[in-house]
Parts: C-alpha cells; structure tokens; sequence
C-alpha cells in the first residue's frame, strides 16, 4: 500500500490539508484499502480507492470534523470508491480474446469472484453498497439499519431481494 499522493491533480498541489488529514489517514487507511481490495480484488484499484477518500476528505476542509468521522464512514466512504472503480471497469469491458470461454466452470473461483464483482457493479449503487457492506464488511442487519434509518425487518427484506436479484445475474 503506497502513500497518500495529494497532488494528482495541478489545482490540488495549492490546497491545504485539513487539520487532522494525517491523523484520520494513519488510523483509516487500512480499513479504507482492506474493503477497497475486498470489493474490487485488485491491489491497484484499492490504492485508487484509498486516494480517493482521502482526496474526497480532503477537498471538505474545514467541513470535516475528525472526532465525528467514525470507522463506519470511512469503511462506507471505501466501499462507494470500490464500486465507482468496478461500474467504471465494467462499462469498459472488452470482449474476451477466446470466443470459446464460457461461463465459469464451479472450480474457477477467480472467475466467479469477477462475475460476482460485475454483478455488484450492474445493482442500484445503494443496492451495492448495502450488500458490500452486509457480506463483505460483515456489518449486521442491525448496524445496516442504524446506518440507513431502516427498521431490521427492511433491511433483512432488502438483503433478501439484492441477493435474488444477484442470483439471477449469475445465471
């Protein structure tokens, strides 16, 4: 896991960091490339993923408040960053170079974890978030609906259809 590189972009390398910016990335970035790296499965796109929190943290300034900016926001703030990265790398997907490759054969996991991946990507973007952060994160039902202002019975309801919905996608 690299650095934090704040001056990817010219108008970036003027602005200053919010107080506190080192101090939220030395105790988040972990949990930020850790559910970046879960949900797209890819090293470089996890960095992607843990830059641009940071970079998204950084651009609210004096709007962000270190002591209000819990593990849970930066583990949703990752999952959100991971899910742009994979919507973004399955409307660019080409076709396979072997016209012959089906579908995954129940022994090449690789292949299914990318299906699934994809699958994810092509969900309402809540809808993904919700099942990243559920199956992924393996935060409860309950944590789930604290989050979204949700009753439990929602939240188990909606996992439920995410899941038939993803089921369908996989066949």
């Amino acid at each position: 896991m690299g650095t934090l590189n704040l001056a990817t972009h010219a108008e970036q390398t003027t602005m200053i960091p919010p107080v506190g910016l080192a101090e939220l990335y030395e105790q988040h970035s972990d949990t930020v490339y850790r559910t970046a790296l879960r949900v797209t499965g890819n090293t470089a796109d996890a960095e992607d993923a843990l830059q641009t929190v940071f970079i998204r943290v950084m651009n609210q300034g004096d709007r962000l408040d270190p002591v209000m900016t819990p593990a849970r926001y930066f583990r949703r703030a990752a999952t959100n960053a991971a899910l742009d990265i994979l919507r973004r790398r399955s409307t660019r997907r080409e076709a396979p170079l072997d016209p012959t490759m089906g579908r995954a054969s129940p022994s090449s996991a690789p292949q299914l974890k990318e299906e699934l991946r994809q699958a994810i990507a092509r969900l309402e973007p809540r809808d993904a978030e919700m099942f990243v952060l559920r199956f992924v994160e393996g935060l409860s039902n309950g944590e789930l609906a604290e989050l979204y202002d949700l009753e439990k019975s929602q939240v188990a309801m909606r996992i439920y259809r995410i899941r038939q919905q993803l089921q369908e996608e996989m066949k």
